[in-house]
């Protein structure tokens, strides 16, 4: 996909790059040059818009809060034994 910079060094995010990352009004975008000559773009952070339904599973339980410090500390346990 192409995007054209204008005079002020602005351009504009294809809609369907911007629709498949979540780029909403006041993302912000990280830009790193890399070795290569090539351009990285993270998305940092997003409106509160998209936080709208992230946790909520339909038809699964929620969680007690033990059950998350539980789940926590075994993945913890799990990364930290000796291979």
């Amino acid at each position: 996909m192409l995007a054209t910079v204008t005079d002020k060094g602005q351009i504009t995010v294809p809609k369907e790059i911007r629709d498949r990352i979540g780029i909403v009004p006041g993302s912000k975008l990280d830009f790193e040059l890399m070795d290569d000559g090539s351009l990285r773009v993270r998305v940092l952070a997003r409106g509160a818009e998209n936080l709208f339904g992230l946790v909520h599973r339909p038809g699964q339980s929620p969680l007690r809060v033990e059950d998350m410090d539980e789940g926590i500390a075994d993945a913890v346990a799990a990364r930290n034994r000796p291979s």
